[in-house]
């Protein structure tokens, strides 16, 4: 008895919109002048780049 799989292609693509959204916090963190500002780019390119590791792994 053959069993069959299916698999599709939604964690490359949450993968990739989650490391877009990590790669803007990055830039934010790059580019912001006070500390406060960095600060919340470093928080959401982490988040989103460990959202965006769970995404691929959760879907695969």
């Amino acid at each position: 008895m053959a069993t069959q799989t299916e698999t599709t292609d939604k964690g490359i693509g949450l993968g990739l919109a989650l490391g877009a959204l990590a790669v803007i916090g990055a830039l934010v963190m790059l580019v912001g002048a006070p500390e406060v500002t960095a600060a919340w780019g470093f928080a959401g390119a982490v988040l989103f780049s460990s959202l965006a590791v769970v995404g691929i792994h959760l879907s695969s």
